[in-house]
Order: structure tokens, then C-alpha cells, then sequence
């Protein structure tokens, strides 16, 4: 390895224990000077450091986490506005709501009540009489060979882990700009608890590629598989899964094959809204 790949190695590992620190500790005051000892660097430059490096301000990165998953509270509705406010890390409902509806397009109570789980909005219209606007297709897949990381929990907290391997995949020069990013999703959350939740998540990459622990390889099969095309924030998803699995298959005529479902990511979310987000369910078949 030369000097040059070298020195790159350790400024993504000073920001990786700089992300997996901040996933960690979204509740919390995130202090800069604390940071910028966390990644070994000085508080002078560290700040200027991570943005060039990363493409987003740390604050950016800290909103755009915890709205992440102030939007899954509030789909649950088991707190209040106030309390999903409070969580988020602001320090009144005021400040929240601006900046919530900045990310999402409405208000949290708004987007509350609108019950994005059942259904999501981008799957079934809001005016009576207008066609159904899903967008699933039927497709023969090739199969994929994944660098990923097993994550057991909740599959809201899979950012950790993606972002280990994408440190690992920009150190070990497999990242391009179509590098597919995926997430492979072994148990349904309404049957296993959140803290068993099993997921393998991370990037299309040729076969026999060499990885470091805690990167693996795993190969994702082939074959037929509908593919429903989701646009909207990843705390939706689950909405998406509920409509999939309980309206389309059941009218569609085809059964569910042997194998887990998988998501294919197709936006960067440090680049688009939460509400521009657009992902790809994939299902397997039988047949």
C-alpha cells in the first residue's frame, strides 16, 4: 500500500469513529471540541476537515439523522409532537416543526395524521377516482455479490454500519459514482423484535473481492423478483412493505420465493430531501 492510500486509510477511519460516535449519541449534545478529539485532529480544522472530506457539515449530518428518526416516531405515535421535539434534540416545538417541515414537505402533526404506515402516500391517490400511482414492476435478477456488515437491531439504526463500508470501499478504491448500495433484510419487524432484527447492508462488488473484518462478503440470489419503486423518507418504508405485502401480492397472483427481501438505494441521502428519496423493494418469487 502506498503512503498515499495510507494516509487516506487513516483520515476515513478518523471519520468513521467520528459517524459511528454521532449514530451513538443522537439524544445527547454533540460538543465540536469532543468531536474533533474523537477523530484526533485539532478543533481549529476539524470542522473544515470532515466537510471536505464528507461532502456535508456536521450539523447537516446531526439534522438530517435525528429528523431520520423523529419522522419513525412519529409514524408510531406512542409520544407526542413535544416529546418526539424533545428526543430530536430541540428545544422547543416551534424550532422542530420548522425545521421538520423544511426536510419533509409538512408540519409533524401534518405528517402524522396523514398515517403514512397505511398507506404511504406515494403508493395510492388522494383524490377518489384517480388511478392507482404504484409503480411495480416483474424482473429476472441477476445475482449480487455484497460487501456488507451484519447489523442485529433495529433497521433504523443501519446508517452505523453503512457507513463503515463506505469508509471501507473509498480506502479499498471499489467506490465509484454507480456503486449500487443495498440492504438485505432477513426478519419482518411486526414478528421479531427490533433488538433481534437481522440485516446485511452495504455495496454491489465483483465477485471474490477482498475485505477486511468486520466487512463480509454475501451473495444475494438471482431470479424473478417484483420490484416496487418507493419514493419518499426511509422511516415510510415500512408503509411501503405493509401495501407491497398486503394489497398488491395478494391481488397480484404470485407467491413470495424463499429468499429475503432487499433494498436497492438510488438516491444519496446527503443529496436529496428525505421526501425525494427512491428506493427499490425487491421481493423474490416462486416460478
Amino acid at each position: 500500500m502506498s503512503q498515499r492510500e495510507t494516509t487516506r486509510q487513516t483520515w476515513l477511519a478518523r471519520f468513521t469513529r467520528v459517524t459511528d460516535y454521532v449514530t451513538a449519541h443522537l439524544d445527547e449534545d454533540l460538543d465540536l471540541d469532543h468531536l474533533a478529539e474523537v477523530a484526533c485532529l485539532s478543533p481549529y480544522h476539524f470542522h473544515r476537515c470532515w466537510q471536505a472530506f464528507t461532502g456535508e457539515t456536521l450539523a447537516q449530518m446531526v439534522t438530517r439523522l435525528r429528523l431520520h428518526h423523529a419522522a419513525a416516531d412519529l409514524i408510531r405515535g406512542e409520544q407526542s409532537v413535544e416529546e418526539v421535539a424533545h428526543k430530536a434534540g430541540y428545544g422547543s416545538t416551534a424550532a422542530f416543526t420548522r425545521a421538520f417541515s423544511r426536510a419533509f414537505g409538512r408540519s409533524p402533526a401534518a405528517y402524522r395524521a396523514k398515517g403514512r404506515n397505511v398507506p404511504p402516500l406515494t403508493l395510492i391517490p388522494e383524490i377518489e377516482g384517480a388511478p392507482l400511482m404504484h409503480d411495480v414492476r416483474i424482473e429476472e435478477t441477476l445475482p449480487i455479490t455484497l460487501a456488507a456488515i451484519r447489523h442485529i437491531g433495529p433497521y433504523m439504526e443501519v446508517e452505523k454500519p453503512f457507513n463503515q463500508v463506505l469508509g471501507w470501499a473509498m480506502g479499498a478504491g471499489v467506490m465509484t459514482p454507480k456503486t449500487r448500495v443495498i440492504g438485505v433484510y432477513h426478519d419482518d419487524p411486526g414478528e421479531v423484535a427490533e433488538a433481534e432484527l437481522r440485516s446485511d447492508v452495504g455495496i454491489a462488488v465483483a465477485p471474490g473481492t477482498a475485505t477486511e473484518a468486520p466487512v463480509h462478503l454475501v451473495e444475494v440470489p438471482g431470479g424473478r423478483h417484483a420490484v416496487l419503486r418507493f419514493k419518499g423518507a426511509y422511516a415510510e418504508l415500512l408503509g411501503a412493505y405493509n401495501w407491497f405485502f398486503g394489497t398488491w401480492l395478494p391481488e397480484s397472483g404470485h407467491e413470495p420465493g424463499d429468499a429475503p427481501c432487499y433494498e436497492d438505494y438510488l438516491t444519496n441521502p446527503r443529496e436529496v430531501a428525505p421526501s425525494e428519496n427512491i428506493t427499490d423493494i425487491h421481493i423474490p418469487l416462486k416460478g
